[in-house]
């Protein structure tokens, strides 16, 4: 008797589940947002008011700063986990300059200027510094980074003595506090910030390069990509916006604690880019993937904490998000 063989797999299966796995990938993380957004409508009290879209906002905009940064630094296959520190750097000088601790002041307005200039600055130096580390020693970027990630609270913790520096001066806090026709200066600033990084990565040879570093760094190499300097200006980047974000916190606190700016932010920072899609092995990244998932990494806080569940429990529900995230871009890129 002839043998009857099985039926033939359907041959459309395996591409109807990697289309499926390609748009969970592409677009997983807007739909947990719109989900989020959707259940706190329905189950949530006073979510859908002026006051809780304040706090969120005032409290998401430093993450998706930093995020920024740490999204051009990781599409190179790197990492940065000094941001939080040189947060904390940025955050300490700023007061010793427009309080006229450092030096004397012709005029108060002077000193204002130069907090906002001067404190960015020295995080963007250091943060080149990180790239240098990796670039001229070949120092893998989690060791060349966690230099900075000890060292630099101590630096901030020394300048103020590990003095909290409380302080009034409007002119300085409105980049925390201000508002424009009602909306919060610092999230007018975070969308600047994720546009302009939006554009620059999409648009420019400096943004292209950032990825094909990130994808193949021997291939950039052979190709005439100066892959140190690429690197080293990413680096930059991403210690500049960290003093940016730095000089937010310190002026909606209306005070500066070392101990505290920019606690946690580097982890906080990483779980945005996961979330959002970028590829933490590097050449392929999402500058509007980092917004959406600093969003989700705060509404997920903020929707545990307003149903009555602990902190610490939001903690864990970040990781295994991000463990989920990490899972897709598995999936995906298979």
């Amino acid at each position: 008797m002839a043998e009857i063989a099985a039926p033939a797999p359907s041959p459309t299966r395996p591409k109807l589940a990697l289309d499926g796995r390609a748009f969970l990938s592409r677009w997983g993380a807007l739909l947990a947002l719109v989900g989020l957004i959707a259940f706190n409508l329905a189950f949530t009290p006073n979510f859908a008011t002026w006051q809780t879209l304040n706090v969120n906002l005032t409290q998401v905009c430093a993450i998706v700063i930093v995020g920024v940064g740490m999204t051009l630094v990781i599409a190179t296959g790197g990492i940065d986990l000094s941001v939080g520190a040189l947060m904390a750097i940025a955050g300490a000088l700023a007061p010793l300059i427009f309080m006229g601790k450092l030096f004397p002041l012709p005029h108060p307005m002077v000193g204002v200027a130069l907090a906002f200039v001067l404190p960015v600055l020295a995080a963007g130096a250091l943060g080149w510094f990180n790239g240098w580390l990796v670039t001229r020693f070949r120092i893998q970027p989690i060791v060349a980074t966690l230099v900075l990630f000890i060292a630099g609270r101590g630096i901030a913790q020394v300048m103020t003595n590990g003095n909290l520096q409380v302080f009034k001066a409007p002119e300085f806090q409105f980049i925390g506090l201000g508002r424009v026709f009602g909306i919060p200066f610092q999230a007018v600033l975070m969308v600047i910030v994720v546009a302009a990084a939006a554009w620059m990565l999409r648009r420019t040879l400096f943004g292209r390069q950032i990825l094909a570093v990130g994808g193949n760094e021997r291939a950039a190499r052979l190709a005439g990509i100066p892959v140190g300097a690429v690197k080293r200006r990413a680096y930059l980047i991403s210690g500049l916006l960290a003093g940016v974000a730095g000089l937010i916190v310190i002026a909606r606190n209306s005070a500066a604690d070392a101990n505290l700016v920019g606690l946690g932010m580097e982890l906080d920072a990483i779980a945005a880019v996961a979330v959002g899609g970028t590829l933490l092995t590097g050449g392929r990244a999402t500058i509007v993937g980092t917004l959406v998932g600093a969003l989700i990494i705060q509404l997920v806080r903020y929707t545990l904490l307003a149903n009555g569940v602990p902190d610490a429990a939001a903690l864990i529900v970040k990781a295994g998000i991000i463990v989920l995230a990490v899972w897709l871009q598995r999936q995906s890129h298979r």
